[in-house]
């Protein structure tokens, strides 16, 4: 008789305005790499935390490797050999990056042979990062790169991946795909949740699909297809994205031989970086991550003011110095890769998030309209289909694709002139990827200049007119996406556009240089 490596059995999570698990049941064995399916609030994430002692179960019964356990907290989880990526990631902003994987390990290792460990895991997996660099300095793609170092150095027997390829560049998803499916040849069982169904297909080998915190089916993802997986998660295909012809207006955003030196010692300086972006255009910014799009999105965004005047234009006004109110006041919106913090804050509600962007919610007096506030929000909350709690649920109460859905929706509903995002569909499900993409290419149509930092380059050639590249601070010649090539792309991620560049500089750009 094979012993299961984890076995669930009616398990049932209810919170006060949701049942996030309803009856849920689901085996792995050894070496099996299991993915758990569903569309974005589906009751995943939750289900994972209930298997890492995070979470604790209002019914049901957990058993690994055989034996039934109480798993209180992740320390116990660990101590059985339980290790988990978390989608929001558990990492404290002041420590190092070595600091922050001592916090789980055995406390008699050394702290230097801890940095030691992560540097030599790093270099065996190809998640390259410095065990020395306080986490505050880190690319959200960096500290992806952070937590699954901090997995793999415990050694567990089963492997809890919560969209561990949300902002890893395809490069590096290869990388991890080898390093996974080591793993589960020594044994190693891993749970993998992911809204990229090709990755599923190619690496799982069972499935189970949960819709409104219920099983809805199983399968081995090898035998569907992209079509009958979404079928199965969301009960239908994602709709189609219309793709218009491009009529590009005049310029709306305008960089100007952009120089700034880094922050701090581990940031990127940007080097003469230069762009614009047209009204009824999108642009796409493609790039490993750590390679100064921390960096130029502050400049963009208003969060950096030390440029020099005249190297930001927002509709031929020089801007570089303006703060990000004053951008907003030109018709400007941001949306930042890091949801929790930047794009919203974590204990408000949805409705009092909304005061970041909007100043017309504030009455006479600096009084809140409360009640016009609240319909804002639950009109966002039902355009853009945001699972919550209404209004007043906090934002860190919600899934990360949920609270994704919610903040590009609030600057969506802004009607922008200028949009500016990053990553737009880090996390959500395909059905919800589609329909913020649809929603970028309506702002585009509508006369809006759209600018998309992106590390999913899939995403960036399916909606973007423009691409440009950016590495090691400098920004590559744009080229028209329909000249643009996957390995070409790849290439210049290394820098490497110099010797093409005449050739792949875009026709409009040589028009109006």
């Amino acid at each position: 008789m094979t012993v299961h490596r984890l076995q669930l059995a009616h398990i049932t999570k209810r919170y006060p305005s949701v049942v996030a698990n309803s009856d849920v049941s689901l085996t792995v064995a050894p070496g099996e790499t299991h993915a758990v399916l569903g569309e974005n609030g589906a009751g995943k994430s939750t289900l994972m935390k209930i298997i890492y002692g995070s979470v604790k179960p209002d019914e049901g019964s957990v058993m690994f490797n055989g034996n039934p356990v109480n798993v209180r907290n992740p320390q116990e989880a660990r101590a059985l050999g339980i290790s988990m990526v978390f989608q929001h990631f558990s990492l404290f902003d002041t420590l190092t990056v070595a600091e922050n994987v001592w916090l789980g390990l055995d406390k008699s290792l050394s702290l230097a042979e801890v940095a030691r460990r992560v540097q030599a895991k790093a270099g065996e997996y190809g998640l390259d990062i410095d065990p020395s660099r306080p986490v505050h300095t880190l690319s959200v793609g960096e500290m992806q790169r952070v937590e699954i170092i901090r997995a793999l150095l415990t050694d567990p027997k089963l492997l809890i991946l919560d969209e561990p390829t949300s902002v890893l560049t395809p490069q590096a998803v290869q990388k991890l795909f080898v390093v996974l499916k080591k793993l589960a040849s020594e044994g190693c069982s891993i749970l993998y949740i992911s809204h990229k169904l090709h990755e599923i297909r190619e690496l799982c080998t069972a499935c189970t699909v949960l819709r409104g915190g219920k099983v809805t089916g199983v399968c081995n993802p090898q035998n569907e297809s992209n079509e009958s997986l979404s079928r199965l998660m969301i009960g239908a295909e994602p709709p189609p994205l219309t793709h218009r012809p491009i009529h590009a207006g005049d310029v709306a955003l305008k960089v100007k031989g952009l120089t700034l030196a880094r922050e701090d010692q581990f940031g990127v300086d940007l080097d003469g970086i230069s762009l614009d972006v047209r009204a009824g255009e999108v642009v796409g910014i493609a790039g490993v991550s750590g390679n100064g799009q921390k960096e130029l999105l502050y400049a963009l965004s208003g969060e950096d003011t030390r440029a020099q005047a005249g190297m930001i234009e927002v509709f031929g006004k020089a801007a570089a110095h303006f703060r990000p109110r004053r951008r907003r006041a030109l018709g400007l919106h941001f949306v930042p890769e890091e949801r929790l913090g930047r794009g919203a804050v974590p204990t408000l509600g949805l409705a009092h998030n909304l005061l970041l962007t909007r100043s017309n919610a504030v009455g006479k007096g600096g009084w809140i309209r409360t009640r016009a506030l609240n319909q804002h929000a639950a009109d966002i909350i039902k355009r853009f289909n945001v699972k919550a709690g209404g209004p007043s649920a906090a934002a860190r109460s919600l899934s990360g694709g949920n609270l994704q859905k919610f903040i590009v929706g609030r600057e969506i509903d802004a009607n922008p002139k200028i949009f500016i995002v990053s990553q737009p569909t880090w996390g959500v499900d395909v059905g919800a990827a589609a329909l913020i993409r649809g929603e970028i290419l309506a702002l585009r149509d509508a006369g809006c200049a759209v600018l998309v930092v992106s590390e999913e380059l899939d995403e960036l050639f399916e909606i973007s007119d423009r691409l440009y590249v950016i590495a090691k601070g400098r920004l590559s010649p744009s080229i028209d996406r329909a000249a643009a090539t996957v390995p070409q792309i790849g290439e210049w991620m290394s820098g490497l556009w110099d010797k093409s560049r005449h050739a792949a500089t875009a026709p409009s750009e040589v028009a109006h240089a």
